[in-house]
């Protein structure tokens, strides 16, 4: 089925058209256009949006109120979540896919979601979320991390079921805290990228350790991505440590990370170091943004707007001018997009054609404003308005 969209603008402001056949786009410019076009009144084209961190397993959308909570380790952070999962009965993959629904009204319509793997749930969430894919994939693209919330080589019996959901299907290996949670940085990296060469998987590591001893996993985790042959499939998402070392290590270690396609994922939290993102970029080396927990029992912050999340970025770093406000906007699309392998990728002949139209007056404007009035195609099809 071919399907046509008019009087839209690109992200330079470039009046196009887009032309959408078996899901593929298959003509763009000035000149596309057809007697049936869905008219897009002027509306700024972006490819649509990708979150590449979630954990949509542990979402809370939908539920009574749950309050936020404050320790000062992670280890209670993480028994809080425990008791709080544990109270709720309502299946995994009815909570999150309350919040998927909302996902997609915004334009995300590429997810990579992490799913807990413990000793005290077994493989019950990767069921869960195996069951919430299959319901959403005319819809949303989905892809897992099994993660180790509680410990990988501290929880006995964990390394089992990581190994077992990467065996169902889960595309890649996760990782906590290497010497923080596990104290054993190269048993835990050891494990994680020998189980992802073998099975042909990725990597994504959590790296909350800050300071001198997480920059050092994070050379280990580059060492370990050089040594397994996993260039270009290795994501570090936090990595609080590179916003807190000097200039010249920071400058070898991310010449390193882009030497080796190693990405990065912030969720620009407002209260701890991040990594530079404009300096990284520079370097080469990919990052993007994530909304890491919605309205979950670590917080009862975030909305699973994308364009919002672009925003926190772009206000993190006291980005305004517009090459800063495109950067922000890379980080929930195309940086994005990299980072977890979606391949064609992107408003150009042969690309997916997933795309979202929104109604401002430029990308500055859709990042600062971030309005409501947004037509979302899937698959070269427009789907019914929010």
């Amino acid at each position: 089925m071919t399907t046509t969209f008019t009087n839209l603008r690109d992200i330079d402001g470039n009046a196009i058209g887009i032309r959408c056949a078996g899901g593929r786009i298959e003509a763009l410019g000035p000149d596309v256009t057809a007697p049936d076009a869905f008219d897009g009144a002027g509306r700024l084209v972006l490819p649509a949006f990708v979150e590449p961190h979630v954990h949509l397993d542990k979402t809370l959308w939908g539920e009574g109120w749950q309050p936020g909570y404050r320790a000062g380790k992670l280890r209670d952070y993480i028994e809080n979540e425990r008791r709080v999962l544990t109270a709720n009965t309502t299946p995994p993959e009815d909570r999150a896919g309350r919040l998927l629904a909302r996902m997609l009204a915004y334009g995300t319509t590429a997810i990579r979601s992490h799913i807990d793997v413990a000793p005290d749930m077994g493989l019950t969430h990767v069921e869960a979320m195996f069951r919430l894919r299959e319901t959403w994939a005319d819809r949303i693209d989905l892809q897992f991390v099994a993660f180790p919330q509680q410990g990988l080589l501290c929880r006995p019996g964990t390394t089992d079921l990581v190994r077992a959901a990467i065996e169902m299907g889960v595309e890649t290996v996760g990782g906590l805290d290497p010497a923080g949670i596990d104290g054993d940085p190269d048993g835990q990296l050891r494990f994680v990228f020998d189980l992802a060469v073998e099975k042909g998987v990725g990597v994504d590591i959590h790296l909350h350790d800050k300071g001198d001893l997480g920059a050092w996993q994070v050379e280990r985790i580059a060492d370990y991505t050089e040594a397994s042959g996993l260039a270009g499939r290795v994501m570090i998402s936090h990595a609080y440590c590179l916003g807190m070392i000097p200039e010249a290590r920071l400058a070898r270690i991310g010449r390193r990370l882009a030497d080796l396609g190693i990405s990065l994922m912030t969720s620009a939290p407002a209260d701890t170091a991040v990594p530079p993102v404009e300096a990284l970029t520079a370097m080469g080396v990919t990052v993007c943004c994530g909304s890491d927990g919605i309205r979950d029992a670590w917080s009862p912050l975030g909305n699973g707007d994308m364009l919002e999340r672009a925003f926190l970025t772009a206000y993190r770093f006291d980005w305004n001018t517009d090459e800063d406000l495109r950067r922000a906007l890379g980080c929930a699309t195309h940086q994005a997009a990299r980072a977890i392998g979606l391949a064609d990728y992107g408003l150009h002949p042969g690309g997916r054609a997933d795309f979202v139209m929104i109604a401002c007056d430029g990308p500055g404007d859709a990042l600062c404003r971030r309005p409501a009035d947004r037509r979302v195609v899937r698959r070269g099809q427009l789907l019914p308005a929010a």
